[in-house]
């Protein structure tokens, strides 16, 4: 079967004929990417699946998803914001499958969205940002025999914006089942990497983007870390505090 995703006010549901692993029919069991294209003639050829976070219970989809979409449309990026599936009804590995799908689909349909599928990264903000570390360490080249198109293609990103994310919920000392790790997983294969946090974060503290960057270079893999002395948890894009918000000034560099 050619699942083929038909994109209606904005929507692509990641799968149109039914989600794997779905426990439900709700909207919170259906996974799905609401999709924000720049202005024609602006596009640069890169997108971005962002990854609202929200402790995987909620999704935190205005200032963490669709202001950053915005944001990104100015800089002529097309955004892809995912509506994953949450627990404690599902297990963040259900939420890693809706990633990759994302990934998939999105690099599936790149011509279509103006992108080169070498140009398609993920970033995410908290849970969300765990689930791109995850994506980005999870991944796999597609199945050459799937019935299904998309599931050929590769649900490797080709970069990676944590930001104030959990990377390693043993180490942090909270939800360790549920926020798998994924320093453990870095190899020299994973994509690079733009890591933000704030030394005052005090839900996830900001040794965690630490553990990954120490990983990627223990791997000789290409990142960039900045930690800011404030801020707390949650910040987003971070308007208002003009010290913390240059990090959007800084990933565009």
């Amino acid at each position: 079967m050619n699942d083929t995703a038909v994109l209606q006010d904005g929507e692509l549901l990641l799968w149109p004929s039914g989600p794997v692993q779905a426990d439900g029919d709700e909207l919170t069991d259906i996974p799905a990417l609401t999709v924000h294209l720049p202005p024609a003639g602006q596009h640069t050829g890169t997108g971005i699946i962002i990854n609202p976070g929200g402790g995987y219970r909620i999704l935190a989809s205005d200032h963490e998803g669709l202001q950053v979409a915005r944001w990104l449309n100015r800089q002529g990026i097309a955004a892809f914001v995912l509506r994953y599936r949450l627990g404690p009804k599902y297990h963040s590995d259900v939420s890693l499958l809706d990633g990759q799908r994302a990934m998939r689909l999105v690099r599936s349909r790149a011509t279509e969205f103006g992108l080169s599928p070498e140009r398609i990264g993920m970033l995410g903000f908290s849970a969300g940002g765990h689930l791109t570390v995850a994506v980005g360490t999870r991944y796999d080249g597609g199945d050459a025999g799937a019935t299904d198109a998309v599931e050929r293609v590769s649900s490797q990103p080709d970069f990676l914006v944590p930001v104030y994310a959990v990377t390693n919920g043993k180490k942090r000392g909270r939800k360790a089942d549920e926020y798998t790790p994924a320093d453990d997983r870095v190899s020299a294969e994973t994509p690079p990497a733009f890591l933000v946090h704030t030394h005052e974060d005090g839900v996830v503290p900001s040794d965690q983007s630490i553990l990954f960057y120490q990983a990627l270079h223990k791997h000789g893999v290409n990142a960039e870390m900045h930690v800011f002395g404030y801020g707390e948890h949650g910040i987003g894009l971070a308007a208002g505090d003009p010290d913390v918000a240059v990090w959007q000034t800084l990933l565009m560099n």
